[in-house]
């Protein structure tokens, strides 16, 4: 039996989590041919979690492995589908963020890839919280 068909409901993947979510947008083959599996992923965006904490001021700081990422551009900049997530991230407010990496961040850039390690110098930086 074939699976394809010539309707694919749209999915994106998370910058932030890496996870799949549905946009709830549907795609059409123009010529109606069965073209299209059922689900069809069509790049990258916020899962509508981490969208939330972005257009609330968070940028989210997401712990990276270096040895199982690609390398890296030129620019040093890694790429979202070559960052292998360690799982670990933190959200800082953008404000904080500036303050504590002293760099500027773009108000559109919703994330930065970071080495195993800066999510425990993040955790040090925090006082601990007396009884």
């Amino acid at each position: 039996m074939n699976d394809k068909s010539h309707v694919s409901l749209e999915q994106r993947v998370c910058l932030v989590c890496g996870t799949t979510f549905d946009t709830g947008n549907l795609l059409l083959d123009k010529r109606l041919r069965a073209s299209m599996k059922r689900y069809t992923t069509t790049g990258w965006d916020l899962c509508p979690e981490h969208q939330r904490l972005f257009n609330d001021g968070f940028v989210a700081v997401v712990e990276c492995d270096p040895q199982r990422s690609g390398s890296p551009s030129a620019s040093g900049n890694l790429k979202p589908e070559q960052a292998y997530r360690t799982g670990r991230l933190a959200h800082l407010k953008r404000e904080a963020f500036g303050k504590v990496f002293n760099v500027p961040i773009a108000a559109d850039q919703p994330c930065v890839f970071v080495e195993p390690g800066v999510l425990d110098q993040l955790q040090a930086m925090i006082e601990p919280a007396s009884d």
